[in-house]
């Protein structure tokens, strides 16, 4: 394997890795479950967050590389710049909107007042809503990248 082929393997896999658990992020969130399964929900996925901000980055900085090293075209291709347009929105999308709304579960969820209570009030499952909401947004930004990377037009 030389070295443009090493670049393209783990700009691949940091892709799948960064952007993987934002499709596992539905089945955490899902509507109608018990207080304490979205304690262990949360607290899985405040666990996942590490994968996206790692393995994006790594996926950008691969891309970038790739780009650079004139095996996969130049910048000045619709799609290229697309896919960084849409990794954009969808780190806006995931730490402006996603970890905020996580953040207030959360809070609600350890706050020992709510120890035993077993369902959710109405603002909370709005919160889990929301967040769920925020997360079909990014999973549909994330499927456009994978997309425009496989597909590589030349304009939309």
């Amino acid at each position: 394997m030389n070295g443009w082929e090493f670049l393209v393997v783990v700009h691949v896999l940091s892709a799948l890795i960064g952007i993987g658990p934002t499709y596992l992020g539905h089945v955490f969130l899902r509507r109608n479950q018990s207080v304490q399964q979205y304690r262990s929900s949360i607290s899985f996925v405040g666990r996942m967050e590490m994968f996206p901000k790692i393995g994006g980055s790594i996926a950008v900085l691969s891309g970038l590389g790739l780009a650079l090293s004139g095996n996969y075209g130049t910048f000045a291709q619709i799609w290229m710049y697309g896919t960084l347009v849409i990794y954009v929105l969808i780190q806006i999308t995931m730490i402006a909107g996603i970890g905020p709304v996580l953040k207030k579960i959360g809070a609600w969820l350890s706050d020992p007042v709510n120890e035993h209570v077993n369902a959710f009030p109405a603002e909370q499952q709005q919160w889990v809503n929301r967040a769920s909401g925020l997360l079909y947004t990014a999973s549909g930004l994330g499927l456009i990248i994978f997309i425009l990377m496989i597909v590589k037009p030349d304009s939309f």
